[in-house]
């Protein structure tokens, strides 16, 4: 943010789409209100209003922003192709599990089972993932079905302990990831 010649705060479509994610994840879909994103970002209606015509625009700005970050953020996984199966998977846990983008994926998620275009985004960023983690199953030498099988089971748990990790990922979360990885990679 940027302090005009009068003063007021000049604020970005970015500052409105951290705004958004903040308060997401903070609490819910249910903060996603003008006031409260106005208050957050101590500016006015007026603010918002230059950068969207209505909340429905904010939010599906705020999915597709979501979704390019997802994007972003998982775009690393084809590169890794390079690594041992295990090492993949368990760089993959590591990113999915990072702290910054636990409490929003799990904001994104929860938004997702009441709006459809948000459940469409989470879908396509998921299908890219597990696809990543089938391809590094079979490089461990599962065949397809059986790849498919521990991807999807691999990529369950990993949603899994997201949602059962209320606090920042820790040694004891690492451990029981490392050890799941043990369970997964067992011939």
């Amino acid at each position: 943010m940027t302090k005009g010649a009068t003063g007021s705060r000049k604020v970005s479509v970015d500052d409105w789409i951290d705004a958004g994610y903040a308060l997401l994840a903070e609490a819910g879909i249910e903060a996603l209100k003008l006031d409260r994103l106005c208050a957050h970002l101590g500016v006015t209606k007026g603010s918002f209003y230059w950068h969207f015509t209505d909340m429905a625009a904010y939010r599906a700005a705020l999915v597709q922003a979501w979704a390019e970050l997802r994007d972003r953020d998982r775009s690393g996984f084809g590169e890794l192709s390079g690594l041992a199966p295990r090492d993949r998977l368990a760089t993959m846990m590591a990113a999915l599990r990072a702290d910054r983008q636990r409490a929003l994926e799990r904001a994104m998620r929860e938004w997702a089972r009441t709006d459809p275009a948000v459940a469409d985004s989470v879908r396509a960023a998921d299908h890219k993932v597990v696809a990543a983690v089938r391809r590094a199953f079979q490089d461990a030498g599962f065949d397809r079905d059986e790849a498919d099988m521990r991807a999807n089971a691999t990529f369950a748990a990993g949603i899994g302990f997201l949602h059962l990790s209320d606090a920042p990922s820790g040694a004891r979360l690492a451990a029981q990831q490392e050890r799941f990885l043990d369970v997964m990679l067992a011939l």
